[in-house]
């Protein structure tokens, strides 16, 4: 059951939509049961089932809001020891002001509608609405999975927290202060990695990979770009089909004398409500099966070119090092400070090395398998909606021709 324009919702959901090809076992199953949504909150029922010794239980649920999921992000992004693998992404932040403010100018305009018109359009934001907070919970779920399915990161204790703790994890959103901090770092990453991506890589592996994921990344961002342009073209073409039947339904009712013209306009507005159906669903069917997954793969990409610049980042301290080595030894001075120094920096790089070939090979394995099964659907979808428009169409003609 939900009551949308109360803004408050409450579903059951079906097995996520944005499919990212994740290997999982029995051992560890995680899963978001159910959701509610209440003003700029969404509360998630996160249900485990798990043989793992680790866990008090077979099988138990907790109820988690975002602010917990960005603080056991932070938390895989924060511990040194996972510098060396793909931090699965954080999901986005849920946000329904759009689809709210969308209601609440169509409560305001209801007395310029028709009862049936008022109904049709509150009907559609509804499922809008619905469709956008099923979507949220979606990404919240991957991001779950992802770890999960992860062979170091499901072995987490905050993850495991996080999962079995049926208390308020007492995680609060960051202040003005915490994000101006946040910004500032972000500011001097980007200048230092500028200056790592300048270093030639000693291992030709991950010079391909940091060549290919800077391309990739700004590829997907461009057709991410693009298919938000292209699903926003159909939304519009959707609702000035769905003006031209509301059209001649008024057209056909304005002389009901005219039998014979009266049944030709409630036909066609009958052919033109079923075309902006079609051309709905096709907006949905690309939000679903592409920009989402452009969406998803932008953002673990760019965990992807991360992982390159912590490694890029080893690697020059590592050579640092190595000439702090040369220089004491020359001087005959803190030798052992800088041997330490040295060894510690090698086997940083080294264990940062030795995981992020194998997590780049698993991710270009995981986006692979994900692209193909999505784009081959959506292909699929488009043939159906493209004979459906066309049968449609081509009873359109037939009614103007006097054939019908």
């Amino acid at each position: 059951a939900h009551c949308v324009v109360g803004h408050t919702v409450s579903v059951l959901l079906q097995p996520r939509a944005v499919n990212v090809d994740l290997q999982t076992d029995a051992m560890l199953q995680v899963d978001i049961s159910d959701a509610l949504s209440e003003r700029d909150k969404v509360k998630f029922t996160v249900h485990t089932k798990s043989t793992l010794p680790n866990f008090k239980q077979n099988e138990f649920s907790v109820v988690r809001q975002h602010e917990e999921f960005i603080w056991l992000h932070d938390s895989f992004v924060e511990n040194e020891e996972y510098a060396g693998y793909i931090i699965p992404p954080a999901p986005p932040r849920p946000d329904f002001d759009a689809s709210r403010e969308k209601l609440q100018k169509l409560g305001e305009g209801e007395g310029s509608m028709t009862k049936e018109e008022f109904t049709k359009m509150k009907q559609e934001l509804e499922a809008e609405y619905l469709a956008i907070f099923k979507k949220t919970v979606a990404m919240h779920e991957v991001f779950l999975c992802r770890v999960a399915a992860h062979p170091v990161l499901r072995k987490d204790l905050n993850f495991h927290v996080f999962l079995e703790y049926n208390q308020d994890l007492s995680v609060r959103g960051k202040n003005k202060k915490e994000k101006l901090e946040d910004f500032f770092k972000n500011v001097v990453k980007s200048a230092d990695g500028v200056l790592v991506a300048g270093v030639k890589d000693v291992d030709d592996f991950f010079e391909h990979e940091k060549t290919f994921l800077l391309e990739y990344h700004n590829r997907v961002k461009d057709a991410s770009a693009k298919s938000d342009r292209m699903i926003r073209s159909h939304k519009n073409a959707a609702d000035d089909i769905n003006r031209i039947a509301s059209s001649l339904y008024t057209l056909g009712t304005q002389d009901s004398t005219d039998l014979c013209k009266y049944e030709q306009m409630l036909s066609l507005n009958l052919t033109w409500s079923c075309l902006h159906k079609i051309e709905a669903r096709i907006a949905a069917d690309e939000d679903l099966k592409l920009a989402d997954l452009l969406k998803y793969y932008l953002r673990e990409s760019q965990a992807a070119k991360d992982l390159l610049y912590r490694r890029s980042r080893a690697l020059v301290d590592y050579e640092n090092a190595n000439k702090a080595l040369d220089k004491a030894r020359a001087k005959n001075r803190d030798v052992l400070q800088a041997e330490t120094s040295q060894q510690l920096c090698c086997h940083k790089f080294e264990k940062i090395s030795e995981s992020a070939k194998q997590e780049l090979i698993d991710f270009k394995t995981r986006r692979v398998a994900a692209f193909r099964k999505n784009l081959v659907e959506l292909a699929e979808l488009e043939l159906k909606h493209a004979k459906g428009n066309l049968q449609l169409l081509q009873g359109c003609l037939g009614i103007l021709k006097g054939n019908t």
